[in-house]
């Protein structure tokens, strides 16, 4: 039985409003420099992070699939990346389905429900939240069914508490960004709920290392004081980086030591903050890298956290060869001075960002375009 939260939101009954929309995927190129980089020395908790469960040459998506069939969204990811599959997203099936509204379904004694604006925290359970719940439960079962005697690394994924938190409106309007009180019970409720999720996967897949994954698209924008305010006219004020750091390592403990990775398709990616946090895996996206990430991202490799390199696009287009693909990612491990051998040990190959948008054929033509390039950092580091 899940410990009981205490939701504490003070004179105000908070309700859940609208998410400032994701960071859109596509953007700039990777400038690379510093070919002859210093060596760091790095602290001992950086080993630490090191967590991996995946084979060397690994390849996996990020979170959301197109259509509303939860049995075919099912088998095209455990048929195309066969070593690293996920339990997918299907947001177009409706409120509840989508990643806040899925991420609502787990929380403890928080409930949510929709309105024009978006989600909204309830006082109790309402149609909105059974929604999710079975959305959810549907989702699991396709899961289990196409996973019956899997043995490898699992993909879940659930919203941060920080994107969560910018997601999610009170009474007065405002996100529970502005409110301390409300994101430390958001960020409590959820770390409970995400006990029993990460339960009954391992339930339905026994055999399965599951690999938790938070989505924090918006955790660039709460460091730096750029999540607009109900009126649109100001920001919320920054939250500090050591309060954003510890909730997201109470979340990441609640793995209990198996590997976390934090997911976002925003620019400017915090490496250095996730990894003190616990992160074992940092998603992104490849193409949003500057020159201002590099020395964080040789850091991060030779301290033992996994990149997980979103380089196929995701939404529809052309694709080129496989080893295209990953050519830039090999390109900035020369630049770096990292050794080829470790490229297919450090690297796992996810597209951009969700596939949501993207058509079923192509969706299918990414993830098995990610397993092959996966592959070809395997067989071909240099």
């Amino acid at each position: 039985m899940p410990r009981s939260v205490r939701v504490r939101y003070g004179p105000l009954r908070p309700r859940i409003g609208r998410s400032p929309p994701p960071a859109p995927c596509a953007g700039r190129s990777v400038h690379l420099a510093h070919p002859g980089r210093r060596a760091a020395a790095y602290p001992a908790w950086v080993s630490e992070n090191s967590t991996q469960k995946w084979a060397a040459g690994a390849a996996t998506g990020v979170g959301s699939m197109p259509g509303g069939d939860a049995r075919e969204a099912a088998k095209t990811v455990t048929g195309s990346l066969e070593g690293f599959p996920y339990l997918p997203e299907l947001p177009a099936r409706g409120p509840g389905a989508d990643m806040i509204g899925r991420t609502l379904g787990m929380l403890v004694e928080v409930y949510g429900h929709v309105e024009p604006s978006g989600w909204r925290i309830s006082d109790r359970p309402g149609r909105d939240t059974r929604r999710a719940h079975s959305w959810l439960g549907e989702d699991l079962d396709a899961l289990e069914e196409f996973t019956q005697g899997y043995q490898g690394a699992l993909k879940v994924s659930a919203v941060g508490p920080w994107t969560l938190a910018t997601a999610l409106e009170m009474r007065n309007g405002e996100a529970a960004l502005s409110d301390p009180g409300a994101c430390r019970d958001l960020a409590a409720s959820l770390a409970e709920g995400l006990r029993g999720h990460l339960a009954d996967v391992r339930r339905r897949v026994p055999g399965a290392q599951v690999v938790l994954q938070l989505d924090e698209p918006s955790l660039t924008a709460v460091l730096q004081g750029r999540v607009k305010t109900a009126s649109g006219y100001r920001t919320h004020r920054a939250v500090d980086r050591a309060v954003v750091e510890g909730a997201l390592r109470d979340l990441v403990a609640v793995a209990e030591g198996g590997p976390v990775a934090v997911h976002s398709c925003a620019p400017a990616v915090p490496f250095a903050l996730l990894r003190r946090a616990g992160a074992s895996g940092i998603s992104f996206d490849f193409s949003l890298l500057t020159e201002r990430e590099e020395e964080a991202i040789g850091e991060a490799v030779e301290g033992g956290t996994t990149l997980f390199t979103g380089v196929v696009p995701g939404v529809d287009g052309p694709l080129s060869d496989p080893a295209g693909s990953v050519m830039g990612v090999r390109t900035l491990w020369r630049r770096l001075g990292l050794a080829p051998g470790t490229l297919s040990e450090s690297v796992v190959v996810t597209p951009s960002c969700g596939l949501a948008g993207a058509s079923p054929a192509y969706a299918r033509s990414a993830l098995a375009h990610c397993a092959r390039a996966a592959r070809s950092l395997a067989d071909n580091p240099e």
